[in-house]
């Protein structure tokens, strides 16, 4: 088998990793052991960060779902179980953007969840 030096090659690839290290601190950003290591720890963070995010904007959208129908008059379980009941199929990202926008179509959702919930007496 043919020798080969991978001259050309492993300057691309070092010049690759040096690219997504550049701005990190110190030796991270210009010696290409501790840079190759940087970057593959960020794109750990990377990767976990991409699962993360979803988790976060739900739990966002709740709590600005919460606050809206609180101040309404209504607790956040009783409003989804409501809307539920009511047939409407919102997701939380809409309504929370309703909540935050567009205050008197939020009400109307409100009185439908309300309207929609068994009478407590």
């Amino acid at each position: 088998m043919p020798r080969v030096k991978r001259g050309s090659t492993r300057r691309a690839s070092r010049k690759k990793t040096l690219d997504r290290a550049s701005g990190f601190f110190l030796t991270k950003s210009k010696l290409h052991r501790s840079a190759q290591e940087a970057v593959e720890k960020a794109q750990r963070y990377a990767y976990v960060g991409r699962k993360r995010k979803k988790r976060d904007f739900r739990g966002l959208w709740i709590t600005r779902i919460g606050a809206a129908t609180r101040q309404l008059g209504l607790s956040y379980s009783k409003f989804m179980s409501g809307l539920k009941k009511a047939g409407v199929d919102l997701n939380r990202k809409v309504l929370a953007h309703l909540a935050l926008t567009d205050e008197t179509a939020f009400r109307l959702l409100v009185d439908k969840a309300k309207a929609a919930l068994p009478k407590a007496d």
